[in-house]
């Protein structure tokens, strides 16, 4: 009905432009989990829900999220589907100890439990879900890629959340965990559906790990511009690259959020 009232209306709409099959992500590390240097560390579901959808606006159709708190699944589901008018699905997977359990976010200002520090993809509109570990340091945090398949737009979207290159992680010369944990990530493309990969990646564009990756897809950002004060560590890879922004006004997370728009 919208399209026949705009062609009533006498609006000229370019047939390439208005057919032209597209889908817009989002990757952010909304620092909510631990930091208590970010200002969403311990806020309410609501309030991180708010954060995150007023971030992605009404477009954005997934959403890849690091250090989100598993408590907050249900908020943002709801606050996604009230402002954008689309059904949603978020969904979780809450990172591990070394020790297997639950990497809690800290409580809330009352006290209250936030559920699991998580890497989290939502998506509007039918979707289905599937985890895949990651090879970790036996000393740190376990990780895993969370990824959707979107069925009506052949798109399958993974995000994940690597680790980091310090001595408590992945201490090693030569990124080696992350060197296995990126091509483990991008192994996870599925023949016939449009790639849309990437996330929190702590890794430099000019690291080795991701030299095969930058040779066979598109990243959002050629201009390379940093996403966590003056580095670029959060990365969005697909085939074809119709947009990019990285939105430099936000200052609730020690990250900038990335967006891309991606031709199907």
């Amino acid at each position: 009905m919208i399209g026949h009232a705009l062609v009533a209306a006498g609006l000229a709409i370019s047939p390439a432009v208005a057919l032209r099959p597209e889908i817009s992500v989002m990757t952010w590390n909304v620092c909510a989990g631990t930091n208590a240097s970010c200002s969403l560390y311990r806020r309410t579901a609501p309030e991180i829900a708010r954060a995150v959808g007023t971030q992605a606006g009404r477009g954005t159709d997934v959403l890849f999220l690091q250090e989100f708190c598993t408590g907050a699944d249900a908020a943002l589901e709801g606050w996604l589907e009230n402002a954008t008018g689309r059904a949603w699905t978020v969904r979780s997977w809450g990172l591990l100890s070394r020790h297997g359990t639950p990497y809690a976010c800290h409580p809330d200002l009352l006290g209250r439990p936030r559920g699991t520090q998580s890497v989290t993809v939502a998506v509007a509109g039918p979707a289905t879900f599937q985890t895949h570990a990651l090879s970790s340091p036996p000393w740190s945090v376990r990780r895993a890629a969370l990824c959707a398949d979107l069925p009506r737009q052949r798109v399958r979207a993974c995000t994940g959340h690597l680790s980091v290159g310090l001595p408590y992680d992945d201490r090693g010369p030569g990124a080696p965990y992350r060197t296995k944990q990126v091509r483990e990530l991008f192994a996870l493309t599925t023949p016939g559906r449009t790639p849309v990969f990437g996330g929190d990646l702590n890794l430099r564009p000019d690291s080795r790990a991701l030299a095969p990756v930058y040779a066979r897809y598109r990243e959002c950002d050629p201009r390379r511009r940093p996403t966590m004060r003056a580095k670029k560590l959060d990365y969005l890879f697909t085939t074809r690259v119709l947009g990019c922004r990285v939105d430099t006004r936000t200052t609730v997370s020690d990250h900038q959020p990335l967006h891309l728009r991606a031709a199907l």
